[in-house]
C-alpha cells in the first residue's frame, strides 16, 4: 500500500485545488463536463468548493454522530471571477482542519473502515481535488499531471472505500454486482507505484497490494490506472496508450462497469 504523510496530502489538497481552478475558469462557467455528462464547470465548482467546507465543519466540530453531520452547503459565488479565492479558501480550510492535533481524534468515518476520521475525510477530499481537477482539466482541454504516488494512494482509497462496510449498505447494486466466484484482477502501475491484486468472493470482493497471477491484468502508469478505475479514461479505445490488458478483457470491464461512485 502506498502511504502518503499527513503534509504530503494536505499539500496536494490546495495544489490540485488550485489547479481545478484554473481549469475552471479557462473552461468557462457553462462549460461542459465530458467525464461527468451531468454537470457543468459551474455544477463541479460548486460540488468541490461545497464539499471541502462541509467536510471542514465535520473535522472542526469533531462530529462522530452521523445524525449531527451539518446540513448547509456553502454558497457558490455568483459571479465566477470570485470562484478562484473561493475554492482557494475551501481547500486551505479542509487542509487546515485536518492539522496533526486532528489526525487521531474522535470523528466519524464514513467509511466505517480501520482509519481515524479525519484520516478517512483527508484521503476524500484528496481523491476530490485530483479526481475533479482531472474534470475541470478535461473541460478546459487542458493537461492535468497527478504524481504516481498521489495515484497509488487513491487507487488504494479507491478499492478500499468499493470494499467497505458502507459501500455494501449505500450502494449495495454495485457491491452484489462485483461479488463472483473466485475470478481474480490485478491492475499494477508501470512506474514502480504498486500493484492491486481484486477477488470477487461470494461474500464479497476483496483487495490486496501486490501481484499474483490473475484472470485479467491490467498494466500501466499509476496515473493512467487510477483514471481508468475512476471511469475517467475508458478501458478499450482509449486515449492511454501506455495502457496493456491481458487476459480476459470483459471481466475487467464489469468491473468497471459497476463501480461508479455516486459523484462520478
Amino acid at each position: 500500500m502506498t502511504e502518503l504523510n499527513a503534509d504530503t496530502i494536505r499539500r496536494a489538497i490546495v495544489e490540485h485545488t488550485r489547479r481545478l481552478a484554473e481549469s475552471a475558469a479557462a473552461a468557462g462557467p457553462d462549460a461542459a463536463v465530458p467525464t461527468a455528462p451531468e454537470w457543468t464547470v459551474t455544477d463541479l465548482v460548486a460540488h468541490v468548493g461545497q464539499t471541502q467546507n462541509w467536510v471542514a465543519e465535520i473535522i472542526e466540530r469533531r462530529v462522530t454522530d452521523p445524525t449531527q453531520l451539518p446540513t448547509e452547503m456553502a454558497a457558490l459565488p455568483t459571479d465566477p471571477r470570485e470562484w478562484q479565492a473561493w475554492l482557494s479558501e475551501s481547500a486551505q480550510r479542509v487542509a487546515s482542519a485536518c492539522s496533526d492535533d486532528a489526525l487521531d481524534a474522535p470523528v466519524f468515518n464514513a467509511a466505517g473502515d480501520e482509519r481515524s476520521g479525519t484520516r478517512f475525510w483527508m484521503t476524500s477530499m484528496l481523491n476530490e481535488a485530483v479526481l475533479h481537477g482531472f474534470d475541470a482539466a478535461n473541460a478546459a482541454d487542458r493537461p492535468a499531471d497527478v504524481d504516481a504516488d498521489i495515484a497509488a494512494a487513491l487507487i488504494d482509497n479507491h478499492l478500499a472505500m468499493l470494499t467497505s462496510p458502507t459501500w455494501e449498505m449505500q450502494r449495495p447494486e454495485s457491491a452484489h454486482a462485483i461479488r463472483g466466484t473466485g475470478q481474480t484482477l490485478q491492475w499494477r502501475a508501470t512506474d514502480g507505484a504498486g500493484a492491486w491484486f481484486v477477488e470477487r468472493r461470494p461474500d464479497g470482493a476483496t483487495w490486496q497490494p501486490g501481484t499474483r497471477q490473475a484472470d485479467v491484468t491490467v498494466t500501466g502508469p499509476a496515473r493512467s490506472l487510477l483514471l481508468i478505475l475512476t471511469r475517467r479514461l475508458p478501458l478499450t479505445d482509449r486515449e492511454a496508450t501506455d495502457i496493456s490488458v491481458d487476459g480476459d478483457t470483459d471481466l475487467a470491464q464489469r468491473w468497471l462497469d459497476n463501480t461508479a461512485h455516486a459523484s462520478n
